[in-house]
């Protein structure tokens, strides 16, 4: 089977399925596992991924995400007779879900109900421990210059909140909504976490905000973006470092 990814989380999951061997072609963003991808075929980035080169390669599918990548290349692609699955999960149970449909696709249905197993029975066991407990006000920051926080139609904000927190940005109609220090005061987060992707928030943007702010810099984080919002076989420590992020709010 030849097999194209088009997604970092994807190409991870697709490896951890045990097709690694079977992708000709990744993005120059897919990293993981970082001693395989070395040496898959490049076909671009997920937002301007190579189409002609794609279907030259003549893959029997291409793993795209709905968000990640553009409706126009997955046209392109199922025009020209490439075979295409795209997902788009929001929350655990569409992250299960989605590992079933791919191992499906790629024969390996075993390997994928593990995974699937793994992200319920962990969901589960963190649903259960938040409940009765006070909940813990966030904000998940995902860009400077300008702001940009993540509402509560997002991945992150979905294994935030399961963990037993509340979004202060969730009833945002945007899903990624441009903010400022003035918003941020008013909605006054227990904790603000700083994403280390798709912006590489480092310490000393948390200086930069504990002097705009005036607020004890206890209460900004710089957090693992890679486990809050890659689905698929990293889901299962992305459950608990998200339960291990809210805990921070209840130090």
């Amino acid at each position: 089977m030849r097999i194209v990814s088009l997604c970092p989380s994807l190409t991870e999951l697709v490896h951890d399925l045990g097709r690694g061997a079977d992708l000709v072609g990744i993005t120059e963003w897919c990293v993981h596992p970082a001693d395989k991808v070395g040496g898959i075929e490049k076909v671009g980035g997920t937002k301007n991924p190579k189409i002609d080169r794609i279907v030259e390669l003549r893959p029997d599918l291409v793993l795209m995400n709905e968000e990640e990548n553009r409706r126009e290349d997955a046209e392109a692609l199922l025009a020209s007779g490439v075979g295409v699955h795209a997902s788009m999960p929001r929350g655990c149970e569409e992250t299960a879900a989605m590992v079933r449909s791919i191992a499906a696709a790629l024969d390996r249905r075993e390997q994928g109900e593990a995974i699937a197993a793994d992200i319920e029975s962990r969901a589960r066991r963190v649903r259960l421990a938040a409940q009765g407990r006070p909940r813990i006000g966030f904000a998940y920051f995902i860009w400077r210059k300008p702001y940009m926080t993540a509402n509560a139609d997002t991945f992150a904000s979905s294994l935030l909140e399961q963990a037993g927190g509340v979004n202060m940005y969730g009833a945002h109609a945007e899903r990624y909504p441009e903010t400022s220090i003035e918003e941020l005061l008013r909605l006054d987060p227990r904790l603000v976490l700083l994403s280390t992707e798709p912006f590489p928030f480092h310490e000393k943007h948390i200086d930069e905000l504990v002097a705009a702010t005036g607020w004890p810099r206890e209460r900004f984080r710089i957090v693992d973006g890679e486990y809050l919002s890659w689905h698929g076989s990293r889901t299962p420590a992305g459950i608990d470092y998200a339960e291990s992020c809210i805990e921070l709010g209840r130090a």
